[in-house]
């Protein structure tokens, strides 16, 4: 299974086509998060919350397919985080988070547009998040701390402008899990490139 998504994802990434009357594309979102905060999975003995502000990157491959005011993208992200910290009860350092989204955009924020305009975008999907990467404290482990990869199902809006293969855009997104009563909060500036969009702008006989 996982094999089989990483093919598509090469193949389909290689070229740029015309499925169906729709355009199809690739290209890449850098992420910066202004702020995040992870709340994993109770246990009842420390503080499940982390977060950091600022100083939060993020990069990843993303797909378009559609025309003119409208295009439906799926994209994932790796999100790191490196000071995310509790400030309740400070255990250790770090966070890191994989937002695996599809998402409906429409307008300026659909990356096919030749002239500069606003847009918005919505869309869903599952995020994977830990925190406490590093020196998760002894006394913590003792007694029976643990920081995995915990599951949330997020959803996110958008609101940007884009012209001819780029946009930038401001995004909020959030988590929750039934299950485990953990959750996510994300917010910042995203900034998507149609590299063949940008391309064909640039140099009209590609």
């Amino acid at each position: 299974m996982k094999y089989g998504i990483a093919v598509t994802w090469i193949c389909l990434m290689m070229s740029s086509s015309s499925i169906n009357g729709q355009d199809f594309s690739w290209g890449v979102t850098v992420k910066h998060e202004i702020y995040n905060r992870y709340a994993n999975p109770s246990d009842d003995i420390a503080s499940r919350s982390a977060g950091s502000a600022i100083l939060n990157l993020g990069l990843g491959p993303k797909l378009w397919i559609g025309q003119g005011d409208f295009s439906f993208s799926p994209e994932i992200s790796f999100m790191f985080s490196p000071f995310a910290l509790s400030a309740g009860d400070y255990k250790g350092l770090g966070g890191i988070s994989f937002p695996i989204l599809g998402k409906f955009e429409f307008l300026g924020n659909s990356n096919f547009n030749h002239d500069g305009k606003f847009g918005f975008s919505i869309g869903g999907g599952v995020q994977y998040s830990r925190t406490e990467l590093w020196y998760l404290k002894r006394s913590f482990k003792d007694q029976g701390v643990e920081r995995n990869f915990f599951r949330t199902y997020v959803i996110e809006g958008d609101f940007g402008y884009g012209l001819s293969g780029f946009n930038l855009h401001l995004f909020l997104r959030y988590g929750w899990s039934n299950d485990t009563d953990a959750n996510t909060f994300n917010i910042g500036i995203g900034y998507d490139f149609n590299i063949p969009k940008l391309i064909e702008e640039t140099d009209p006989d590609f």
